[in-house]
């Protein structure tokens, strides 16, 4: 299955970049290693998450970060990774 990361999800994990690499050095490209390799994964688990929002929910295991997305036509489309922390109407407005 091909998976399609849109820019505001790129723009999701640029921030969570920024966020960890100040809080240690090589922190930021940690984490993008882990998410980036939660969203490759869907290739194969794409659609065995559950739903919260209208959209499927990965959890990521090392960070707390959650990446929504949704399969449609055999494309796994990202539309967004929020820490899945916040406020859930912060969740929720961002993702409407």
């Amino acid at each position: 299955m091909k998976v399609l990361v849109l820019d505001e999800a790129v723009a999701d994990l640029a921030a969570g970049f920024r966020f960890y690499q100040r809080q240690a050095d090589g922190l930021g490209d940690y984490f993008l290693d882990t998410l980036w390799a939660d969203i490759q994964a869907l290739q194969i688990y794409a659609g065995i998450h559950s739903r919260h929002f209208g959209y499927f929910r990965l959890l990521s295991k090392r960070f707390p970060f959650a990446v929504y997305y949704k399969v449609e036509a055999g494309i796994v489309r990202v539309y967004a990774v929020l820490n899945w922390r916040k406020n859930p109407g912060l969740i929720v407005s961002r993702l409407e």
